[in-house]
């Protein structure tokens, strides 16, 4: 059983997660309203994944035999500079929730809740990924500009992302 502390720590990530899916789902709505489908469908496959991380945290507050307690879920930006500035503000959130989950790594530690620190460990590898995803796409797109042909090109080749959700484990 989790702690009071970390049950609200544990929900508080649970509502970062939800917020990340929204936030996604926004900037796959904003790529399709200017004619960049690729990123669309990048994005999109983004809100996926955090629909799923979302989830993990869900059933991991429950396995515990605490209470999943949801949250209102604040409104994401539905405006964008361009696609450079959508993946500087992809980057910039999901550094956020890095240090969300570094701090609730330590936290898990301080409290000597070694379950919850093992359980956090995946996604600790997680933003690893996911950052690294953020800074490629972004050199991209320094690399090509806000228009023309090689921003089609990135385009199409943003188009062939597809979700894979993650293999079960002896957990899920």
């Amino acid at each position: 059983m989790l702690s009071e502390k970390m049950e609200a720590a544990l929900n508080k990530q649970l509502n970062n997660e939800l917020y990340s899916a929204y936030l996604y789902l926004s900037m796959s709505a904003y790529s399709t309203s200017i004619g960049l489908k690729g990123f669309a469908q990048w994005f999109l496959v983004q809100y996926q994944e955090e629909t799923v991380h979302a989830m993990k945290f869900y059933k991991y507050i429950l396995d515990q035999g605490s209470q999943v307690k949801l949250m209102a879920i604040a409104q994401p930006m539905t405006e964008f500079k361009s696609p450079l500035d959508m993946f500087e503000k992809t980057l910039q959130h999901e550094k956020f929730i890095t240090q969300c989950i570094n701090d609730l790594v330590d936290f898990a530690l301080a409290e000597k809740d070694q379950a919850t620190e093992i359980f956090l460990q995946w996604f600790v590898t997680e933003q690893i990924e996911e950052e690294g995803n953020d800074h490629e796409i972004i050199g991209k797109l320094k690399l090509v500009g806000d228009q023309g042909p090689a921003l089609l090109m990135l385009d199409r080749e943003l188009a062939t992302r597809v979700f894979k959700p993650p293999a079960a484990t002896a957990k899920d």
